[in-house]
């Protein structure tokens, strides 16, 4: 099994690249995965199905992955549970959940009645 290590939290702001592919893993409607290889190659990407007319399959499209890595030490996008197999490991990639504002931040209240 692969293991995969943990990057450090670094919280760089996000340049024009890493901005384009937060939004693609933000509104992608076909899962992101990084697979990591047993040789230690890691590669984000996903599935790009037909497109309408085209008359051709579909393609497996990648991700930059230092762009990738980039976020994921930065906490904006997270990786789920594992899929390993003896050639590698494969993790969904999405994006992270919104923290709760920051403390200098004001708090909205919900209204009820």
């Amino acid at each position: 099994m692969t293991t995969l290590r943990a990057l450090p939290r670094t919280p760089a702001p996000l340049g024009p690249g890493g901005a384009e592919v937060l939004r693609l893993i933000t509104v992608q409607r076909v899962p992101v995965c990084l697979t990591v290889h047993a040789n230690g190659r890691r590669r984000y990407g996903y599935w790009q199905p037909v497109g309408a007319g085209s008359g051709y399959g579909g393609c497996y499209v990648a991700l930059p992955t230092a762009e990738c890595d980039a976020l994921h030490a930065a906490g904006r996008i997270v990786l789920g549970d594992p899929v390993t197999d003896p050639a590698k490991t494969t993790y969904p990639v999405r994006p992270a959940a919104r923290t709760a504002a920051s403390p200098g931040a004001p708090r909205r209240q919900a209204l009820t009645a």
